[in-house]
């Protein structure tokens, strides 16, 4: 699986393998420190993970992309037939 690792507010996407860890039941990516820093991000932070066709986008949290992605899933849900004979 690949791993995309993207800030929405950046233009310029940066791919970067990753260990995945065993935490607990969970399992656990540590990212490089020259990304986290790029990125703006520390431990304990908050990060939004999509699941997407090509593997797993992660994003810093925003409030504005949360509120997108309920939208989002709430006319996936509304107009799911509609979606699907468009898809076709």
């Amino acid at each position: 699986m690949l791993l995309w690792f993207a800030t929405l507010a950046m233009e310029t996407i940066m791919t970067q393998a990753v260990k995945l860890r065993r935490a607990g039941g969970s399992i656990a990516a540590t990212l490089p420190k020259d990304m986290a820093d790029r990125l703006k991000l520390e431990a304990g932070d908050t990060v939004i993970a999509i699941e997407t066709e090509r593997g797993i986008l992660l994003t810093p949290y925003d409030p504005d992309i949360e509120e997108a992605l309920a939208i989002a899933a709430q006319v996936g849900r509304t107009y799911r037939t509609a979606l699907r004979e468009l898809a076709k």
